[in-house]
């Protein structure tokens, strides 16, 4: 039986959401992302100026953080925060600087997330803003549409009471393919970001949901995230949510490759 890794610390909440440690490592950051693409907002006044909320958003290729963390961070003048693979916390430097700037490591075997999830829930308590890639990894869709969500950013928003807001992105795959290596980096191309109304989940708050609900209220979400896509891509939005169980594909590391329906 392989041992278990030891736990991750998380990091620590500053009294102020834009620090001075945030500052630094974005002033290093931005001019190499700027010179990565261009991030294009659509519907940021939809967004709260302050308080707590979660972001929700489709996750096409690895170059989609940066694109949101620039988003949030340049365009909402709010600290980026997001729940991100502990592989990448134990790298040496980069999961120092990782948890200075407020990211949270989330674990996908072995270890129970109630940690993270309790990380999360500081953070929204204290006002700042929490962006989760609800499908959990990169999407498995042939096409590159979202696919089957994890309930982990619904959980942590009906639990915390904050308003979630869904964010279609597209325009990373000219830069990067997905599971590709040939980077293609241009500060004129876009990568457009559109932010969607709130997701209305009254319905499933202030109770105790069965497992059939918390599925339909992330079905409504990753649904709300697709319409969005849909929109940037200027294409109808599927009627289904991909389902890579369905496809025999693995949910973490390398899958199995589908062609796609014509």
């Amino acid at each position: 039986m392989a041992k278990l890794k030891k736990e991750l610390p998380m990091p620590k909440i500053n009294s102020k959401e834009m620090h001075f440690f945030l500052g630094v490592i974005a002033a290093i950051l931005m001019p190499i992302v700027r010179s990565f693409f261009k991030v294009v907002p659509e519907g940021i006044e939809k967004l709260p100026k302050k308080g707590p909320y979660v972001l929700v958003i489709n996750h096409v290729t690895n170059l989609d953080a940066l694109a949101v963390a620039y988003f949030v961070y340049a365009q909402l003048k709010r600290a980026p925060h997001f729940l991100g693979k502990e592989s990448l916390f134990r790298v040496p430097v980069i999961g120092s600087i990782l948890r200075a700037a407020g990211q949270i490591p989330v674990y996908r075997s072995g270890h129970r997330n109630e940690t993270p999830l309790k990380a999360a829930h500081a953070f929204l308590k204290a006002g700042h803003t929490i962006a989760i890639f609800p499908e959990g990894t990169l999407t498995r869709d042939p096409e590159l549409w979202p696919m089957r969500g994890r309930s982990g950013a619904i959980r942590l928003a009906l639990e915390t009471g904050v308003p979630v807001f869904p964010i279609g992105q597209w325009g990373s795959e000219q830069v990067l393919p997905q599971y590709g290596s040939r980077f293609r980096p241009g500060f004129w191309k876009p990568v457009r970001i559109l932010v969607g109304d709130e997701v209305q989940l009254n319905n499933y708050r202030k109770r105790q949901l069965n497992p059939d609900e918390l599925a339909e209220a992330t079905a409504l979400v990753m649904f709300s995230i697709t319409d969005l896509v849909a929109q940037l891509r200027g294409l109808p939005a599927p009627k289904s949510l991909w389902d890579p169980a369905q496809a025999g594909q693995a949910t973490t590391g390398n899958f199995k490759k589908v062609k796609s329906k014509k």
